[in-house]
């Protein structure tokens, strides 16, 4: 099983808050290239996102299943991709300080990636979660209200 572990400078609520909203999840995941289709339910378990993997032209469309959803400190996905196969993804949250450790576990349960020895999967496993932590920071400390800048600031400067 692969596990990355972050700190990131936002409370638990925004990771949840980026992992809920579906339509983000191709900016945040490392593969994930398109989305086209967020279930109503998201992230509620069972619910579905309905993504593409890969580069263009050379894409695959599968889905993603939420198996568990209990925020602010767990959420267990189901990630397609066939025909390399399904893994389960389980993200925990925990405060830490004025911020959050975030931490991602990752391994194959199903189809041909899962017949690949772990000491293949798992440094590649380590440096994509690495690079998809960092993206998921990247997106959840900046919908922190004290970065918004420009357009988004809360209030408009005074003319």
């Amino acid at each position: 099983m692969s596990r990355n572990v972050k700190r990131m400078s936002c409370q638990p609520s925004a990771v949840f808050e980026v992992l809920a909203d579906g339509w983000l999840y191709p900016v945040w995941v490392v593969g994930a290239s398109r989305m086209r289709d967020v279930d109503d339910a998201w992230p509620a378990p069972e619910s579905t996102l309905q993504h593409s993997v890969g580069v263009w032209p050379a894409v695959i469309d599968d889905e993603t299943v939420s198996e568990e959803w209990a925020p602010p400190h767990r959420a267990v996905m189901r990630a397609k991709g066939w025909p390399i196969g399904e893994a389960r993804v389980t993200i925990d949250v925990k405060p830490w300080g004025s911020g959050c450790l975030v931490r991602i576990q990752e391994h194959p349960v199903a189809g041909p990636g899962d017949w690949v020895p772990r000491i293949i999967t798992e440094p590649m496993l380590y440096l994509r979660n690495r690079e998809t932590l960092r993206r998921l920071a990247y997106i959840a400390e900046g919908r922190q209200p004290s970065t918004f800048h420009g357009a988004h600031a809360e209030t408009a400067p005074s003319a």
